[in-house]
């Protein structure tokens, strides 16, 4: 093991075991690194490290703290390496969804409140009757996010978003050269509201499945 990743792992069984918590503050480096038996170079470049995907904050002037490790500041890493995807794995990041947005909405519909059920009926009430396809995928991703914001669980909801770039293009491509778009969406996206709203969270995961399987069989027989 490198000496960089063997300082990361040491940090990383301070956080595991309690002994550093959310919010804590590390060691000054001198007293760290030698109670790690690191040198203050490799604790540098693991604090570094960890600091990149939001691990750590490092404060200049202040000290080193653990951040408050919550599912969508550490996913933040993942959207960044998503955004890296080429044209040619979309439909992967397309099949992706179709396992993870389908148990979200279920989740939602066992979950959400009624304020959440009025929020993703007044997301669809405001799109306009003959929206340009910008405002028809700003829709669409205001809509999914609010799902899975519903489902209750922080970890499935920043992974669907993590996936949501990838795709943003795809939607938009679909809009502009499929007809009947608007209103398949329009029309799905109703159906799972209604699923959700009567607490049906079978219908919603159908729906859902639905509703993404469609976009992603359109977009396969495109790139074919």
């Amino acid at each position: 093991m490198a000496v960089t990743d063997a300082a990361i792992d040491k940090i990383k069984q301070m956080i595991l075991s309690g002994e550093l918590t959310p919010g804590s503050r590390l060691p000054k480096e001198a007293v760290l690194a030698e109670r790690l038996g690191l040198s203050r170079n490799s604790l540098r470049e693991a604090v570094r490290a960890l600091a990149l995907i939001n691990v750590l904050d490092v404060r200049q002037g202040d000290g080193t703290y653990v951040t408050s490790l919550e599912p969508g500041l550490l996913l933040d890493a993942v959207s960044f390496v998503v955004d890296f995807h080429r044209d040619d794995t979309v439909l992967q990041f397309f099949q992706v969804r179709r396992i993870l947005e389908p148990a979200a909405t279920a989740m939602a519909a066992a979950r959400m409140d009624e304020a959440g059920v009025a929020e993703l009926r007044g997301i669809l009430a405001s799109l306009p009757g003959d929206p340009s396809v910008e405002q028809l995928v700003a829709n669409d991703l205001e809509f999914h996010r609010r799902i899975a914001a519903g489902s209750g669980n922080a970890v499935l909801c920043s992974l669907i978003e993590s996936l949501s770039g990838p795709t943003t293009r795809a939607r938009v491509w679909r809009g502009l050269t499929q007809e009947g778009a608007l209103a398949r969406t329009r029309e799905q996206h109703a159906a799972i509201c209604e699923a959700i709203a009567s607490r049906r969270p079978e219908v919603a995961r159908a729906w859902a499945t639905v509703h993404i399987a469609d976009v992603e069989e359109w977009l396969r027989g495109a790139l074919a």
